[in-house]
This record gives C-alpha cells, structure tokens and sequence, in this order.
C-alpha cells in the first residue's frame, strides 16, 4: 500500500514537473513591406516567452483574408481592421457569409487610408483618379477594398482607370518611383515607410477625403473615421490632409483556450514598450485603449483580464 501511494505520489509530482503541452496556433499578420510583420514577430516573441508550450508559426495576410482564416479555421490569431471586421460579422462583402469564429482580443492604434499621387498626376481629389495608372494591395486588403469603395462612391470604377496593379508596397513604391503609376493607395500608420521611401525620390502628395464620402461611409459602417495626417509628416507636405481611418486590432479563434488568451492579454498590457518600438503609434496604450469596444465579441480570456484591469 505504501508503495502504491509513494508510486501515485511520485507521478503526480512528475505531472506537474512536465513542460506544458505543446499548443500550435497559426499567426497570420500582413504584406511585405508593412507595419503588420514586424509587429508580428514581436508579439509572437513575447507571447511564446511568456504562455508555456505555446509555439506560434506567423504568416504573411491582410485584414480581410486574416479575418477569413482565422473564420474558416486556417489560422487561430490575426491582425485585422475595425471596419472591414465589422463587414465580416455583418457578412457584407467581400465575405461570402457571415463571420461566426471570430472574437475580439485588443484593440491596437489608427490605421489611415493615403492616397499617394505624383505631385506631376494632375489629381487633387478622387475623382481625377478617372484614366489615371494606380497601383494598389492585392485582393483581401483592406486597402484595396477602400479604394474600388472610393473609386465607386465617385462614380468611378477600376475599368475607368488608365490601368490597375495589386501589388505589395514594395513593388508598389517601385512602380512610383519608374513613373509606371500615378496614384499608390494604401492603408496602414502614418508616416508609413512606403511613403517615406517614394517621397525621398520623388515628390508626392496625399489625396484629401472630402465631406461626401465620408458620410457614406459612416452610414454604412461605423467603424470608419475621419482621421488627419498631420502638416510635416512626409517630405513637403505643408499642410494637414484629413483621411478615411479606421483601427487596427487583433482578433483571436473563439474558442481558443481562456487561459492562452487571458495570459496572452496580460502579456500584451505589460509588454506596451516592446510593441511601440516596432509601431510607434502604440506607445502610452493602456488596458481601456485596448478594451476599447469596437462591436467585435471579446473572448472570454481578454475579457476577464480587463475586468480585472479594471478596463471594462
């Protein structure tokens, strides 16, 4: 008997001595070029330290197609946009149905939608884009769903353009720089390095947003705002430029576990510096910023932690 009991001991003690199973999840973050691999690979350096056995495996996406993946079972974490989420739990398109997996776990800094003409384009607002050459993200980013919705509420549409390209911001600034496109659109934080890096070669300017497609597009989703590109945030820009904003945020499977997320929430909280060195705009977020409700569910895990944050 006392063998028996020192046998049982013994492997209770083993059990918990054990390193914690190991639990795969699958991180889909955004195009070469952008915010999103970066900050990426930060998080997934401190999740991976700070949750035992959890081993993350990033891959590049874009908000629309993160949002999917994460939906359809593909990936368990993903960087995504408020406003584009929003379509997919209201199954809008480019969605082919409702979102259903999907639950919040924080919410991360602004997002801006530039409009980047050559300054020798002749394009001063969005409907002189008609017959010009643009050079957008792929297909899935919001970027690009942005700019066919501008392009649309202007009457306009990709065939009335000179030519379209979906490309990475990479290629995209090289195709600036060549002069191969007018306009280059994207979503991402400003100053973004793409920008940066075409306006040391060439001059440039942003495209405003005007009254009226603001308007429809706050009626048709709230998570759209009007944000501005301070004066002095690119080379020669001289003035402040208002732009369509929306924010970016994480989302998470459902039904990962609570623990993994509670504690990957807490490491987030804790680790605000490690983030905002990698996006600048990050910096001085709290627990409410991330809380923030953006009409994305939050998992049970995140939600706990703010509770006990006091952030909600």
């Amino acid at each position: 008997m006392k063998l028996h009991r020192t046998l049982i001991a013994a492997a209770t003690a083993a059990l918990f001595a054990a390193p914690a199973a190991a639990q795969q999840v699958t991180f889909m973050t955004g195009p070469q070029g952008g915010s999103w691999i970066p900050l990426g690979g930060a998080l997934k350096g401190m999740w991976e330290k700070a949750v035992p056995g959890l081993q993350i495996t990033q891959t590049p996406g874009a908000g629309i197609s993160n949002v999917r993946g994460v939906d359809e079972g593909k990936a368990h974490i993903g960087l995504a946009n408020s406003s584009t989420t929003v379509d997919g739990l209201e199954g809008r398109a480019p969605y082919p149905k409702k979102v259903t997996k999907v639950c919040q776990l924080a919410n991360l800094y602004p997002q801006y939608f530039q409009v980047v003409a050559l300054a020798n384009a002749n394009v001063n607002t969005f409907a002189d884009l008609k017959g010009k050459s643009l050079v957008t993200q792929p297909k899935g980013n919001t970027g690009e769903l942005l700019t066919e919705l501008v392009l649309k509420m202007n009457g306009l549409s990709y065939q009335s353009l000179a030519k379209v390209n979906f490309n990475s911001y990479n290629e995209s600034v090289g195709m600036m720089k060549d002069g191969h496109a007018n306009v280059f659109t994207l979503g991402t934080t400003a100053p973004a390095s793409a920008v940066m890096d075409l306006a040391s070669a060439r001059d440039v300017k942003l495209i405003a947003v005007d009254d009226k497609v603001m308007g429809q597009l706050k009626a048709m989703n709230p998570g759209y705002n009007r944000l501005v590109i301070k004066a002095g945030t690119y080379p020669k820009q001289d003035k402040d430029v208002p732009v369509i904003g929306y924010s970016t945020h994480l989302v998470v499977a459902c039904d990962l576990p609570e623990a993994t997320v509670y504690q990957m929430t807490k490491t987030m909280a804790g680790n605000v510096e490690g983030m905002a060195a990698v996006v600048k705009s990050i910096e001085g977020m709290t627990p409410k910023d991330m809380a923030l409700d953006i009409g994305v569910p939050f998992h049970k895990g995140a939600a706990k932690f703010y509770k006990e944050a006091g952030a909600m």
